[in-house]
């Protein structure tokens, strides 16, 4: 059989073999001991305690392996994910590259705690330069960027880090696995929030870590196991469930992106709009030939905080929020957060609303807004 479609590995991912009057998707168990055996103990059965053990968990982390292409562990947040990444791999005297446009919480935890037991830590842009990577232990960066939205050659960076020695990890978090799958293009490691667009619903916190590496797998999952940052069961049971329409809201995110890019491109009043799926934008070369589609997000300049402030106060469909991948249009001055942007620097998620309303209303929420 070939390969099949996107929409079909969603609706399909991590399920059970069907059984008659069986669901499904099995409903959330929620559990913290499990029976044992009273002379074996845990025995063959592989659940012994909740911490390290759940299926429902399991059949999540097998969805989203199936998407990403690797044995994928599962964790209570994508922060949780990514500083367990690091903590897992890094040792005082070790190398860490990371992206010095990417998502300001790594940085702050790069900077206050990896610097501080001892870990080198070299900040560069995802569009580098970069430095050797003799050396290095691990290369992280994260393509599109957040929230930038540059793009970064994996497949090349992957040749560079792995001639050198160290190993690349990619947070997939922008794009998804529908997105890129970094592993097909020699990553060694994904991390990625599955808050964000991968379960797309607003109600959860998830982050998850994928690898074809059984070693680096099992370290992983000893540092989950052992520091606890588990998902709940219930989360767990949603994330898996809203998986199911990653392909329908992905596709209605990115036509709502292309619209909106070209309208705002189009605008004196806007300047420095970003979106990889424009022929124009500085990352579409790379961008359109690694990527199997574009995501829903994008990003522009409004002069100041107070235009910004106008925009979205003015319109209807886009609401004030700092996530983004959510089936609702939002808006976000990073600069608010701590991300190195100007002052009206916005990040635009595009929900699922239809296409020309959305295109109106921010249209005519900018014209409300007037000038600077």
């Amino acid at each position: 059989m070939s390969e099949l479609g996107d929409g079909t590995r969603c609706v399909r991912a991590g399920l059970p073999e069907p059984a008659p009057g069986d669901p499904f998707l099995p409903g959330p168990v929620f559990a913290a001991p499990y029976h044992l055996d009273p002379w074996q103990g845990q025995g063959t059965s592989p659940n012994g305690y909740g911490r390290p053990d759940n299926p429902t968990r399991r059949l999540l982390e097998a969805a989203v392996g199936e998407l990403e292409g690797g044995d994928c562990r599962v964790f209570a947040t994508g922060q949780a994910a990514i500083t367990g990444l690091l903590l897992t791999l890094l040792r005082p005297g070790d190398t860490v590259v990371l992206p010095s446009d990417g998502y300001f919480p790594v940085r702050a935890f790069a900077t206050d705690v990896l610097g501080a037991i001892g870990v080198r830590v070299l900040f560069v842009p995802t569009v580098g330069p970069y430095p050797s990577f003799e050396g290095v232990r691990l290369v992280l960066v994260e393509t599109p960027a957040n929230p930038g939205l540059d793009v970064v050659d994996v497949a090349a960076l992957a040749a560079e880090a792995h001639a050198a020695g160290a190993l690349l990890a990619v947070d997939n978090t922008t794009a998804t696995p529908l997105g890129q799958r970094p592993l097909d293009l020699g990553a060694d490691l994904v991390v990625a929030s599955g808050t964000k667009a991968l379960t797309g619903h607003s109600d959860l916190l998830l982050g998850y870590l994928a690898s074809r590496s059984t070693e680096l797998i099992e370290a992983v999952t000893k540092w989950r196991t052992t520091t606890g940052a588990v998902p709940g069961a219930f989360d767990a049971w949603l994330a898996h469930r809203s998986l199911a329409t990653l392909d329908l809201r992905l596709a209605r995110q990115s036509a709502n992106a292309a619209a909106v890019a070209e309208l705002l491109a189009g605008r004196a009043d806007v300047t420095a709009v970003r979106w990889p799926g424009r022929p124009e934008d500085p990352a579409y070369p790379v961008a359109s030939a690694q990527m199997r589609r574009m995501p829903g997000v994008l990003s522009f300049d409004l002069g100041d905080a107070d235009r910004v402030g106008r925009f979205i106060d003015a319109a209807r469909l886009v609401a004030a929020a700092t996530s983004f991948g959510g089936l609702h249009t939002t808006a976000d001055r990073r600069a608010q957060w701590g991300d190195d942007t100007a002052p009206g620097f916005v990040r635009l998620s595009c929900g699922v609303e239809d296409t020309p309303d959305l295109v109106a209303d921010i249209s005519a929420a900018l014209d409300a807004a007037g000038g600077v």
